[in-house]
């Protein structure tokens, strides 16, 4: 089987995209990852050299970046082009605005977050006039595509809620793997007296300004990897923007990872951090509790209080922070990368044999003369 994916570079869906097409491996799938949003780094490409995985690289904007209505209409007639020479059995987009193209096989759409979504649980405020265009991209995207995917339940009921319900949609969550197991699997690395958090600083919805908020009332140092843009975090340690490797090493150091979040629709990062034995303290929201509630420390992302008691207790207890890790580590083992392929794997399935598009029931008197898959 064959798989035209994309994939941006700017963000997690590109290791979500390398680790998935990894364990698809062993379902003799072979990978055509179709690149946006920017160059890739010398270290992506070299990820990227995997047995069953094609890359073709574009720099085209996605739907969320700035004025990118053109770039869209030429990433459009590129995909299709790619699907012309690549011949794939399924059209796997991890952006919406393309769903809605003329594609002569199933294509799939999988919405790892969205601005809508964002924008309710980070503003709170009605939309802006100037996102509606974007509104209308995404909701054609996912009505013109055969079936709908999301990382945990919360993203997918945040998207039917926001672009209406669809008839053919899956949950499947993220899979992660990290080299020589994480210090979960018996490594036995000792931890550091260290909080650990990594997320764009721009990104209200990270929250991570909330753990500058709370640094001085912490009895040990917190450190943020990730893009500043020039941001101040009072006594935070700012590592900037790490290689994959390099957080990895951190993670592993950390005792804690916290990530205070306002919005996170699943959070690979956590996942890493899980993985590495880190006990997690997490904001309070629903798409943490589904995935990660009873296996770390939850906190309501405003509450600057909150946040530091829950740091406080866990620094100063090593027997509740040991468990927590623990925990964590177990839950960690349900979002595997080998579940993930399964599902995918047998999701694409289903599209290679299934006949009817989401246009088709959403209208099922919609005229017989429209594009097919």
């Amino acid at each position: 089987m064959r798989i035209l994916m994309t994939a941006d570079t700017v963000g997690g869906v590109w290791t979500y995209a390398l680790e998935l097409a990894r364990a698809l491996a062993p379902f003799d799938v072979e990978v055509v990852l179709a690149t946006r949003g920017g160059r890739l780094t010398p270290e992506q490409r070299h990820a990227a050299r995997l047995a069953n995985v094609l890359m073709y690289e574009s720099t085209f904007r996605l739907e969320w970046q700035p004025d990118p209505w053109e770039d869209l209409e030429r990433a459009g007639e590129w995909l299709l082009g790619l699907e012309e020479h690549v011949h794939p059995d399924v059209i796997h987009l991890n952006d919406y605005a393309c769903g809605h193209l003329p594609f002569r096989v199933p294509a799939l759409v999988v919405g790892h977050s969205c601005v809508l979504s964002w924008w309710e649980a980070v503003k709170r405020t009605p939309l802006p006039p100037e996102w509606l265009r974007y509104r209308n991209a995404v909701r054609s995207g996912i009505r013109g595509a055969r079936a709908l995917a999301a990382p945990s339940a919360t993203m997918l009921r945040a998207l039917e809620h926001h672009y209406g319900a669809v008839p053919f949609a899956r949950v499947i969550y993220n899979g992660r793997a990290l080299p020589g197991g994480g210090a979960g699997a018996g490594r036995g690395e000792p931890k550091e007296p260290l909080i650990l958090a990594a997320g764009r600083l721009w990104d209200e919805a990270k929250n991570v300004g909330l753990l500058g908020q709370v640094a001085s009332r912490l009895p040990w140092p917190v450190v943020v990897a990730g893009e500043s843009r020039g941001a101040d975090l009072g006594g935070v340690r700012l590592l900037g923007r790490l290689e994959a490797d390099d957080l990895l090493g951190w993670m592993r150091r950390a005792a804690i990872y916290a990530l205070p979040a306002r919005y996170e629709p699943f959070g690979l990062s956590i996942l890493e951090a899980a993985l590495s034995g880190c006990a997690l303290v997490l904001g309070d929201i629903p798409s943490q509790r589904e995935l990660w509630g009873g296996a770390a420390e939850l906190v309501p992302p405003d509450d600057a209080d909150a946040l530091a008691f829950a740091l406080n207790q866990l620094a100063r207890d090593p027997e509740r922070r040991a468990g927590l890790a623990a925990a964590a580590r177990r839950r960690a083992a349900r979002y595997g990368p080998d579940r993930m392929a399964v599902a995918y794997f047998e999701l694409y399935s289903e599209l290679v044999h299934s006949t009817t598009r989401i246009t088709e029931l959403f209208d099922p008197c919609a005229s017989s003369s429209s594009a097919t898959h």
